[in-house]
């Protein structure tokens, strides 16, 4: 029987590769998944935004991904998420977005969208990921964005509960007036799960489980 696809999973904070393996194991089970975690790809685009620097290293990272016989690479990052689509002229071998498939359910799902980060770098790139994908569908939306101030801050001081109260409130501001809410960032999406229905009575897509869902359609992932 010949093996599943390689597949390098590019991460920039830390906790994810716990969140993102379970996904992977579910959706494309015969995948053999390996994790690169780089913090400073992520810290340099929130200090100085989309730089090319960052862009030419993260280019780097996939074509070293090819070169150790990776048949797929999927960037986890929203912050860099155009760098990851302009790092697929560099390899012949597929670049994800984790956020590709959420933003497309997201036009899919309403007309007034909404998009939450905890971080202005995100922010700014879901929500253009989000109108594009309306132009590509021939939609008309409106797109309303969020951050939740101190929420990142909290988070990286450890003080878990902290950040998803944060992001919890304004999620439940958000979701009023809105058809659909997107949280921009892999790392929000723990933060709603106790809240009910009656809090949220809208949508709310979160990218780890779509974005991982992609796999499934390398050849032999399943």
């Amino acid at each position: 029987m010949s093996a599943g696809p390689r597949v390098c999973v590019l991460h920039t904070v830390t906790s994810l590769p716990a969140v993102f393996e379970p996904l992977v194991r579910r959706h494309a089970p015969a995948a053999r998944p390996y994790h690169v975690v780089d913090e400073s790809l992520l810290a340099d685009t929130i200090d100085h935004g989309p730089l090319p620097r960052t862009a030419d290293r993260l280019a780097a990272y996939v074509s070293h991904a090819e070169a150790a016989g990776a048949d797929a690479v999927l960037v986890t990052c929203s912050s860099i998420g155009q760098a990851a689509e302009q790092a697929r002229a560099h390899v012949s071998i597929p670049v994800l977005r984790v956020d590709d498939p959420m933003a497309e359910q997201a036009v899919d799902r309403g007309r007034r969208i909404a998009v939450l980060a905890t971080l202005a770098s995100t922010l700014v790139p879901t929500a253009h990921l989000v109108r594009r994908k309306a132009e590509d569908a021939g939609k008309a939306v409106t797109v309303t964005t969020s951050t939740c101030p101190g929420a990142y801050e909290a988070r990286v001081a450890g003080r878990t509960d902290a950040h998803d109260q944060r992001i919890a409130a304004e999620a439940v501001r958000l979701a009023a007036g809105h058809d659909v809410l997107v949280l921009a960032q892999a790392s929000m999406a723990t933060a709603l799960e106790r809240l009910s229905q009656d809090d949220l009575p809208v949508p709310v897509l979160t990218s780890p489980e779509s974005g991982a869902a992609q796999l499934a359609r390398l050849a032999g992932a399943r």
